[in-house]
């Protein structure tokens, strides 16, 4: 029964956190359970983390002294500690981009009671002068439906607070949560504190906006046709700017055309598309296009022959798209070789050629 009598209530909020410990576990592992399924059955994108912890029994005390204690004791309003610690089950989301906290926060709504949602994300703008961390926080419960399931039995009648946060307000909450006696701050201290804050919100800009910006690019990538005519006189600077630059998106495009089975790792593209474009700046998705429809078939055969004098050695697509390319222009993509590889294929072209021509390799016809 309610009190006024805090020593009281603070007694049996011990004894009531003791003996539900084991189930306040059970409760949020049951949370995690959930939210991670309505996760990833949802087009949220991906999300960082989910996470989740009971709140330290004295911590709960003391918040309970510090926010509500003087208020209701005050105002003669019997009270429970419990009843005003909303957060003793916590559940933490972090996904990659801030945009993503307001699909979580739906997918929340529609499958748990809310019981209180505070946005501190409209708090921090909203103020000029203020710093902290931003996420949406929210208090929810099971609906009808979860509750009436057996498996959740230690769920019931329990409220748990969520934090939903992007990757760069989760980075900032730590630093935040550092920096104690924020009223006290001398103010050059929090001119300082405020530009670090504002640097943190414009990292989690720029990232979203880089988001959009690199799905733009796979999105044009993707339906442009594979090949397009090739462009004369073009300048570096004209060319650095023009969606017919290759690049990894476009070249994912034409690559993924010759070899639909294998799987181009995102990094090893960027880092071969640069090494591309260090030899040959203005080279173009035409180009790549073209160099590998002239010359596949010879590669092909060269990779056979290689493969059967050795076949414990590979010979990747990657390996294919490099010999292609120094067909293409020998002098430019000299280098897109190694020397041993250069030297073994040229040879292999010239047997090649002598063999076309009804000429053994090592005969006299060969050596004059």
């Amino acid at each position: 029964m309610a009190s006024l009598n805090f020593e009281l209530e603070r007694r049996q909020f011990r004894e009531y956190y003791d003996d539900h410990r084991q189930s306040f576990e059970e409760a949020k592992n049951a949370f995690i359970s959930i939210i991670r399924t309505l996760i990833r059955q949802s087009d949220i994108g991906e999300v960082t983390k989910i996470e989740g912890r009971i709140k330290d029994r004295a911590e709960c005390i003391r918040k309970f002294h510090r926010k509500y204690q003087s208020k209701l004791e005050a105002d003669e309003q019997p009270y429970r500690i419990r009843d005003y610690i909303s957060d003793l089950i916590g559940i933490r989301i972090v996904c990659l981009y801030e945009d993503q906290i307001a699909l979580v926060s739906e997918v929340l709504q529609q499958h748990f009671r809310t019981i209180d949602v505070t946005d501190k994300i409209s708090a921090v703008e909203s103020t000029e002068d203020s710093f902290g961390y931003k996420g949406l926080h929210m208090d929810l419960a099971l609906n009808d439906d979860l509750a009436a399931q057996p498996r959740y039995q230690a769920c019931e009648g329990l409220i748990f607070e969520v934090q939903i946060r992007s990757l760069i307000q989760d980075a900032w909450s730590v630093l935040d949560h550092k920096i104690k006696y924020k009223k006290s701050i001398p103010n050059d201290l929090r001119r300082r504190i405020n530009v670090l804050s504002a640097l943190f919100e414009l990292a989690d800009r720029e990232f979203k906006e880089i988001r959009n910006a690199t799905a733009e690019l796979m999105q044009q990538a993707t339906v442009a046709p594979i090949s397009d005519a090739a462009t004369e006189g073009k300048t570096l600077a004209a060319v650095t700017t023009n969606e017919k630059a290759v690049n990894a998106f476009n070249f994912l495009r034409v690559a993924g055309h010759f070899f639909r089975d294998f799987d181009f790792k995102d990094y090893k593209v960027d880092g071969f598309v640069q090494d591309i474009l260090r030899l040959s700046p203005d080279f173009e998705k035409a180009d790549l296009h073209r160099s590998l429809i002239e010359n596949m078939k010879t590669v092909r055969d060269y990779r056979d022959d290689f493969l059967a004098e050795d076949p414990e050695n590979t010979f990747s697509p990657y390996t294919i798209i490099r010999h292609c390319l120094y067909l293409h222009d020998r002098k430019v993509f000299q280098k897109i070789l190694s020397r041993v590889s250069r030297e073994r294929f040229e040879t292999w072209l010239v047997n090649i050629a002598y063999q076309r021509n009804g000429i053994s390799p090592g005969s006299p016809e060969q050596t004059t």
